[in-house]
């Protein structure tokens, strides 16, 4: 079965969040630009992917067209290890992390749709899970550096269901706040988005610890000092999280040679795929570090995470975004019940997208 035609589809799809404006990268934040790879067969079979896009749609999508597309096309779609390497070795001389691991995992992703789809069986029986049908999730609220607003938004979420609760803040009353807004038996963890100078995050360690926070994430800049992350795991003794900006799995096993996370991080729309992450997995199973995806999106990624989580040995929690998109491409498939997702059961990833929603709010 070979490939015939890779497209990319951008959309924007506005969400609302609950809470004040806010900003990503120095942009405001109020749309989410998904990036959907689209791939062909000679064969009649179509697979979808989802290529990280968030306020970098236009280079993601440039490296799909102008550098995936040319030298994946005509070759076989089922061989999906021997491609993803050859695209890492062809591009390493324009890096090896950002837009193009970016670009490459949502290519990946859409091959495993397509070998699902040709198996007649869902993602997860390919990757070796069947066991659980039920993936329990934790609701990831935005940064709003208002603690009334993270009192509502936590209140919100644990009446919806979720028995764990993940913070994006940085200063000690919205971390307050929601330990006394959800009481002590809910998991509260502590997502900073790599602020910090070593001394720096040891301080707000201390400050954040009576509140007894379930994980610390990524407070350390850069991301990648993982010597430092370790020595703040060591001496402060708070749980750390992180991996959402590595690529590929040699990158993880630095962090985890490292002894740096309690719980690791990998993203199936920046890591290199659905190969990538299952490398991930091994590393962290032979280290003895808990898998705890990154996956605030609504496309393919976050059902693809789903397959894989049914998949590991381990259990482990799915990411949300606790916010409202103005339209989903999977409707009630990726819906939350209970605080928890049911793992999608029809071949490939489980469904398309919805062509409805691709029509409306396509870009580009």
């Amino acid at each position: 079965m070979k490939i015939t035609a890779i497209e990319s589809i951008a959309l924007d799809i506005p969400f609302n969040h609950g809470g004040p404006s806010n900003a990503l990268g120095g942009q405001e934040w109020n749309v989410f630009s998904t990036l959907l790879v689209k791939v062909e067969t000679d064969e009649g079979i179509t697979g979808y992917g989802d290529a990280f896009a968030y306020h970098c749609r236009h280079a993601v999508q440039a490296v799909i067209d102008k550098m995936i597309a040319p030298m994946a096309v005509g070759r076989d779609a089922g061989d999906i290890a021997g491609l993803n390497f050859d695209l890492q070795k062809a591009m390493h001389l324009f890096g090896r992390y950002g837009v193009n691991i970016f670009a490459l995992s949502g290519l990946d992703i859409a091959l495993w749709d397509i070998a699902g789809k040709a198996a007649g069986q869902p993602l997860h029986r390919l990757l070796g899970g069947a066991g659980r049908d039920r993936i329990e999730g934790y609701a990831s609220l935005f940064r709003y550096h208002d603690p009334a607003v993270v009192t509502e938004r936590c209140q919100a979420a644990v009446a919806e269901g979720f028995r764990h609760i993940k913070l994006h803040e940085t200063a000690e009353p919205e971390v307050r706040a929601a330990r006394e807004a959800i009481g002590p038996d809910i998991p509260l963890m502590v997502d900073t988005n790599c602020p910090w100078t070593p001394a720096q995050a040891r301080q707000a360690a201390a400050r954040f610890k009576p509140y007894d926070i379930y994980w610390l994430e990524e407070p350390i800049f850069p991301p990648e000092d993982y010597p430092e992350l370790a020595r703040l795991r060591r001496d402060s003794g708070v749980p750390i999280a992180a991996g959402e900006n590595a690529c590929t799995s040699f990158d993880f096993r630095n962090m985890f040679m490292a002894g740096a996370v309690d719980y690791a991080q990998p993203s199936v729309t920046k890591v290199g795929g659905i190969m990538e992450f299952r490398k991930v997995a091994t590393l962290a199973e032979a280290h003895g570090v808990t898998v705890m995806p990154h996956s605030p999106y609504f496309g393919p990624g976050f059902v693809a995470t789903l397959h894989l989580m049914a998949a590991q040995a381990a259990e482990g929690l799915v990411e949300r975004f606790y916010l409202s998109p103005e339209a989903t491409l999977y409707g009630d498939l990726i819906e939350p019940v209970n605080g928890a997702f049911n793992v999608p059961q029809g071949p490939g990833l489980g469904a398309d997208p919805d062509p409805a929603v691709i029509e409306r709010y396509r870009v580009g």
